[in-house]
């Protein structure tokens, strides 16, 4: 009975499996060519050029093709050479009518040659409820092209793709691919692995999240391409996550491989299944009992969705073999691979796992597989493929607003960093802004008061738009001028961005800073009020031909009125989540994503430069080696011509040793180590120095000044070079306030955040 059972089992499995992988087809849609009219074919797909795509619809941005000049073999993939470019925030749209199913999503980006420098390129990209990438940009991509791709359920209607430059920044992307995956391929519960282990919990509702790829790795074998790959994948070759090479080796298996139960050939390719990593044993060795050991970067302190792939190409019989699998060290699972395949009918027949693991805050999860006292085959273990997905967070309140017309689209705040006593998200309550006091400042402004200082938001009082929303000049009942800062629905600035922008300029009285007079929270609007700058921008001055120019001696000063606000000693800095502008910001932050006081040690030596060459930190419309200023600055500066990029209208105001220890100072200031910045203490005392240098009748090298002979010492003002003490500025826009363009030091305002936003 049991010999005619075998075979009918057998046939019913497998007729089961020709089932599942007969239910799914590889589709046809959508698959998108961006910035082009052209169709291109490319591995069993082809890509349409979204010009000439009827069922996708897109913000027309600009078009960028690939350069002439482009090096061969960069671009081996023909949907590399063209790119649709955004300067506002903009969209692509698709008409799903699936019923709500998993699909695979990919984006694909390569900074080609091309007349816009796409590597300068910073934005976010998001759908719905959900932020895909955060200051995203390909400045250190090593020239190759990169693919996000993520998995997510999506239901039948319109689905919606938004592309958000940073300000003065721009977006672009090479493809798209959004297609249903096969049924059941992401399960919708899997076994929970905490801080603590597993106590048999299960994480429910993964079809609802967000998973984002971040390792798809092919265990004992070579890299693999979507020309490998059944769903067009990439894997990656293991070695380099290896803790300990010694203690594995590769094994290759050239059978057939027997799909049955719940996996077949879309699950994963049979390339994964055909190679492994195997326990490296020592014939006659007596420390044979180890484990082979994966390390994984990955995000702290995040759920994880985690598949493991195995398939028994070792085994000389059926039921042998049991071996451990361990996760984080906090788990382990006693694996026999005749019971975890179904009862194996016969060898060669892949298996997975999934798991739902959350890292902690070292962002390292380590896999590991050895041998079992229980096996019948000593000291054995294998392991054939992995994937790790990141299980994303809801983190976008509201949807950019897309501008098809003639307006230019609102894109998000401009914020490099911010000021603040602690953990300011700590203490400023999260609720909706509804006309309560949620900011007990003392501080409100009535809407009402707003609407007769803007005449109703007259657009003729106009003065500046800026990431987060529009900025009109108006005049309180009082007489006070003022800068009115209205939130846009979809700036990307939500309530806890703007109250930490409330609680921390409230807490700063300098005469150097633009003051904060108050802010209005009724009626689901988000205003910030300034005192208003009549005499424009330090950008204007430095800039615009219709302004005066600021002499040297003036632009030292007001570096120096900007370097005089840090806030009170017992303040720490903060860092908000950064929407900064490209170019001012910290390179130590895309590394490490935090940012601290030598991040704004870091924005204020741009701007020092900016304030020496009158040009803008980014400039995209001059040679690639010149379009970012500080590393155009530092490049000119260590070849000795950097009187070559000093504004022209000063050079032959500046005092040679003045130029030198300014020099000097931006040059610390812009260290891509963070610790060989100076704090901004000593940035203050250069200043001084500097400033004192240019008066000084006498030119001398600034080494002289420390010599011997007293009487030829500078004087200096008192400033106590001090460590640092939380200590931070961030010059985005530095204003001039004077009544006429004689300006002393007391004339002179920096502000630290946007008053006249551009």
């Amino acid at each position: 009975m049991e010999s005619i059972l075998l075979p009918l089992i057998f046939l019913f499995q497998f007729s089961s499996i020709l089932l599942i992988a007969s239910a799914y087809t590889l589709p046809d849609k959508y698959f998108i060519n961006c910035g082009s009219e052209t169709d291109i074919n490319s591995v069993d797909r082809v890509f349409t050029g979204d010009l000439n795509s009827g069922s996708v619809s897109f913000t027309k941005g600009s078009s960028q093709v690939l350069d002439s000049n482009q090096v061969a073999g960069q671009a081996s993939t023909t949907i590399y050479q063209t790119a649709r470019v955004f300067r506002q925030p903009s969209s692509y749209e698709f008409e799903i009518s699936n019923t709500s199913i998993t699909y695979l999503v990919r984006l694909h980006f390569f900074a080609f040659l091309s007349t816009t420098n796409l590597s300068t390129a910073v934005f976010d990209v998001s759908i719905s409820e959900f932020s895909l990438l955060r200051n995203f940009t390909l400045r250190n991509s090593a020239n190759a092209p990169t693919t996000k791709e993520f998995l997510f359920n999506i239901t039948p209607g319109k689905f919606v793709i938004y592309f958000v430059p940073q300000v003065s920044s721009f977006a672009f992307v090479n493809a798209i691919e959004v297609f249903p995956a096969p049924e059941s391929f992401i399960p919708d519960t899997a076994l929970h692995i905490t801080s603590s282990g597993s106590n048999g919990n299960y994480y429910k509702k993964i079809v609802s999240k967000v998973l984002y790829t971040i390792h798809r790795i092919n265990v004992g074998g070579h890299t693999l391409t979507e020309e490998n790959d059944t769903l067009w994948r990439n894997w990656v070759p293991d070695d380099s996550y290896l803790y300990n090479s010694n203690t594995a080796k590769n094994a290759t298996y050239t059978g057939k491989l027997n799909y049955m139960g719940r996996v077949n050939e879309y699950t994963a390719p049979g390339f994964v299944y055909q190679t492994s990593k195997q326990m490296n044993i020592v014939v006659g060795s007596p420390s044979n009992n180890f484990n082979i050991t994966w390390n994984f970067r990955v995000s702290k302190n995040t759920s994880h969705f985690v598949r493991i792939h195995f398939c028994d190409t070792v085994s000389p019989s059926l039921n042998v073999l049991t071996f451990n699998l361990f996760i984080a060290a906090k788990f382990r699972k006693e694996i026999n691979t005749y019971d975890e395949a179904d009862q194996l009918i016969q060898l060669a027949e892949p298996f997975y796992f999934d798991f739902v693991v959350d890292s902690d805050d070292s962002g390292i999860l380590n896999i590991s597989v050895g041998p079992n006292a229980k096996s019948e085959l000593e000291n054995t273990a294998f392991l054939n493929g992995l994937e790790i997905m990141e299980i994303m967070k809801k983190s976008v309140s509201e949807v950019p607003v897309i501008n098809n017309g003639t307006k230019k689209g609102l894109v998000l705040v401009v914020v490099v960093s911010v000021l603040g006593g602690g953990s300011t998200h700590s203490r400023v309550p999260e609720k909706s802004i509804d006309g309560s006091n949620s900011l007990n400042l003392g501080l409100k402004v009535p809407f009402g008061e707003i609407q007769f200082a803007t005449k109703n938001f007259d657009s003729k009082l106009v003065i500046g738009k800026g990431g987060f929303g529009t900025v009109y000049k108006g005049i309180l009942r009082n007489g006070v001028k003022v800068a009115v800062k209205r939130s846009q629905p979809g700036s990307g600035q939500g309530l806890s961005e703007f109250q930490t922008e409330i609680m921390v300029l409230s807490k700063i009285h300098n005469r150097h800073l633009v003051s904060l007079i108050g802010y209005c929270d009724e009626r689901s609007e988000m205003i910030l009020v300034y005192e208003f700058m009549e005499k424009g921008t330090l950008k204007d001055h430095l800039y615009d031909s219709k302004f005066p120019c600021l002499s040297w001696k003036q632009r030292l000063e007001i570096c120096v009125g900007a370097a005089r606000g840090p806030p009170d000693h017992d303040q720490t800095h903060v860092s908000t989540a950064v929407k900064g502008t490209f170019g001012y910001l910290d390179p130590e932050y895309f590394r490490t994503q935090r940012l601290t006081d030598k991040s704004d040690v870091y924005s204020f030596g741009v701007v020092l430069l900016e304030v020496l060459c009158a040009r803008p930190a980014i400039d995209p419309s001059l040679p690639r080696d010149q379009v970012n200023l500080a590393d155009w600055g530092k490049l000119c500066k260590n070849k000795g011509c950097l009187e070559d990029i000093v504004d022209p209208l000063i050079k032959d105001q500046i005092n040679p040793i003045s130029l030198k220890k300014f020099a000097e100072t931006f040059e610390k200031c812009l260290q891509e180590d963070s610790s060989d910045r100076p704090t901004m203490g000593d940035v203050l005392w250069d200043l001084e120095y500097a400033l004192q240098l240019q008066q000084s009748p006498t030119k001398r090298e600034p080494h002289e000044d420390s010599a011997t002979d007293a009487s030829n010492v500078l004087t200096l003002p008192n400033v106590r070079r001090v460590p640092s003490l939380g200590e931070s500025i961030v010059v985005e826009d530095s204003v001039v306030n004077s009544d006429s363009l004689n300006i002393s030091e007391s004339e002179v305002f920096s502000q630290l955040r946007i008053a006249n936003a551009r």
